[in-house]
């Protein structure tokens, strides 16, 4: 991730720089010399992630992209992985010092306490906020900062249950395979994983049954393991309880070995369309290795329940050629649920990449126009400034006449170097 932006930054062209050009002559009115290019926000806290101590904590994402974007960095360590936190921390140290960056551009904090996190969001220099973890963790923020005297934003990813449609044609010719895949994905690491596919929706047929079957013989193979840490097997044990014991809600299959310490329990549940529409508890995420099979009866219900979740990282369609020619209002459907949309594959393993989207309506994240993955995550710690009229030797060179960053720009409405 940091070697990506640094990429990034050598080619320049980020900065999304527009330069429209004066005109004199122009009437009735002579037009001005207008540019623009985006700059930094300021120092931004970022919470360490608790189910990613590297990707999405420390020096994660979050960080690299708001250091990319030339932002001053506060990151919160994660009291489940404070050591971790900070062996990164004192690298990120060594970095700074290595090349000669301010001594000040990346600071470090520890507090389990909702007061530390609070004071943060709160405190007047801090500018933005990046946040991975639980909804009502990330709603809390949100709150702190739209109550400040200046609000600021939040970019928070929180939760997302990942409803995957399988259409008829492809579970009667390849159910073996699709339960084999999907056992794998939501196995994945315990399940701890935020693109863990957590809601199955699928039509009553006699090839759901033999889907049905083979994901149960997978799942009563998969040996327990340990959890990330004792807060999340608590809420994975509680909230999936808790599910289990909902008006028609049915085990299909645990583990058949027993957990041990710290030890997550692999759970496969089913329930009727009808029951699951009229239960919203059925909606929420229950992190870690357990997934709802929701059986619908018919076409139109399973559109009404994939309709009635709301906004999510990811969607998943399994389908044939001839279940998308059937039914080619999926696709549209999709795009209003999820931020990626995924075609015969899971959606465990996010891709680092410029084309990426990790973020999705609410509650998916707090602002769907953002990715929190890839190059484009950057755009969350800037905003745009206009010059209008400014002198040659006042410019950035990003938008000066003879573009000695040699970077694309758009120049009177077209794209030149």
């Amino acid at each position: 991730q940091l070697r990506m932006y640094a990429e990034m930054l050598r080619e320049g062209s980020w900065v999304e720089a527009s330069i429209d050009t004066a005109n004199p002559a122009r009437t009735p009115v002579p037009k001005a010399d207008i540019r623009k290019m985006l700059f930094p926000i300021g120092p931004i806290v970022v919470f360490g992630a608790s189910n990613f101590p590297f990707a999405y904590s420390t020096a994660g994402g979050d960080t690299a992209s708001a250091l990319a974007a030339g932002c001053a960095v506060v990151v919160k360590a994660h009291p489940a992985h404070p050591q971790t936190s900070e062996s990164v921390y004192h690298a990120i140290l060594t970095a700074i010092e290595k090349c000669s960056m301010p001594q000040y551009i990346f600071q470090h904090v520890h507090g389990a306490s909702i007061e530390t996190g609070k004071t943060l969001v709160e405190h007047p220099g801090t500018a933005g906020v990046g946040f991975t973890g639980s909804l009502s963790g990330g709603r809390a923020l949100f709150d702190y900062a739209n109550k400040r005297p200046n609000p600021i934003p939040v970019f928070a990813e929180m939760s997302s249950v990942n409803p995957v449609v399988f259409l008829p044609d492809t579970l009667e010719k390849n159910a073996v395979s699709l339960a084999k895949m999907y056992s794998d994905s939501i196995t994945l690491g315990m399940g701890q994983f935020c693109t863990n596919p957590g809601i199955l929706l699928a039509i009553e047929s006699d090839a759901l049954y033999q889907f049905t079957q083979h994901l149960e013989n997978e799942f009563s193979q998969v040996i327990p393991a340990k959890m990330l840490h004792r807060g999340i097997q608590k809420s994975y044990f509680e909230k999936m309880g808790k599910a289990l014991k909902e008006s028609g809600v049915e085990v299909l299959q645990q583990s058949k070995t027993q957990p041990a310490e710290l030890e997550a329990y692999p759970t496969i549940a089913s329930v009727p369309g009808k029951e699951f529409l009229n239960n919203s508890y059925l909606h929420q995420e229950v992190f870690g290795p357990y997934s709802l099979l929701v059986k619908c009866q018919d076409m139109e219900e399973l559109l009404q329940v994939w309709k009635s979740l709301r906004g999510q990282l990811t969607t998943s369609i399994m389908a044939t050629d001839l279940d998308l020619s059937a039914h080619p209002e999926i696709v549209e459907m999709a795009i209003t649920i999820a931020g990626r949309i995924v075609f015969n594959s899971v959606p465990t393993g996010v891709e680092v990449c410029p084309s990426m989207m990790h973020g999705g309506p609410y509650p998916a994240s707090t602002d769907s126009r953002f990715s929190a993955v890839g190059i484009h995550a950057v755009k969350r710690w800037l905003r745009p400034i206009c010059f209008q009229n400014c002198p040659e030797e006042l410019l950035p060179e990003e938008l000066k006449d003879g573009n000695p960053r040699g970077i694309w720009r758009l120049v009177d409405n077209k794209f030149v170097k």
